[in-house]
């Protein structure tokens, strides 16, 4: 019986992906982001209504900023944060400190939740950042999967994992020290291709109306 539970299941997943599509009238490209590490890819979407941080993200994947870089600090059940450019020297101290000199204006849009999976920025603290800005490239990923909402409002969510929530499991499941640093470096490369939104939407089962799309 829990067989043919299981075949019904995914019979209706797969009746209910080419329904998704056709019901967004999803034309056009997007970016599909991939970040290579050791334990696999994770790939992700970034949300076209927070523009500054996806043109940002953008723009620093595509100039390889990031390659090199590591997921320094990692919290099993809550989230794994990399992007720092410090993490690519030699002084693990130093890691978490990093930026390329310049931080994001906040794009807090009340629509993105910290839900299982949701890329977001990284910050400083209110008492020296009222202002909420973003970092210029430090970001996280929920791990969680029942989310964090008590991040919601307080943090810009730019995009989302779309597939690989089980690499980022396997990232912040690492053996780590005091400061929730890896033992092991956890290197990324980061890839950007031009992907048709229908293909995403379909293979990844992602709903673009969580997001307003530009025409």
């Amino acid at each position: 019986m829990k067989l043919l539970k299981s075949i019904a299941c995914v019979i209706l997943l797969g009746m209910l992906a080419p329904a998704l599509v056709l019901a967004q009238k999803l034309k056009g490209k997007d970016k599909l982001v991939t970040i290579e590490t050791p334990q696999g890819e994770i790939k992700l979407v970034l949300f076209e209504d927070t523009p500054q941080h996806r043109a940002n993200f953008l723009k620093l994947a595509e100039e390889g900023f990031y390659d090199g870089t590591t997921f320094h600090r990692i919290v099993d059940g809550f989230m794994i944060q990399g992007g720092d450019p410090n993490s690519k020297d030699d002084v693990p101290g130093n890691d978490g400190m990093g930026n390329p000199g310049y931080t994001v204006p906040t794009e807090i849009n009340p629509a993105h939740k910290h839900i299982y999976g949701a890329v977001a920025a990284a910050r400083q603290d209110d008492r020296v950042n009222p202002s909420k800005a973003s970092s210029g490239s430090q970001f996280y990923i929920v791990e969680n999967s029942d989310g964090t909402p008590m991040l919601d409002g307080v943090y810009t969510v730019f995009g989302q994992v779309v597939d690989g929530l089980d690499v980022v499991g396997k990232i912040a499941e690492q053996p780590k020290d005091g400061r929730d640093r890896p033992l092991s470096d956890i290197k990324m490369k980061v890839k950007v291709e031009n992907v048709k939104r229908k293909k995403i939407a379909r293979k990844y089962n992602y709903d673009y109306s969580t997001q307003t799309l530009q025409k």
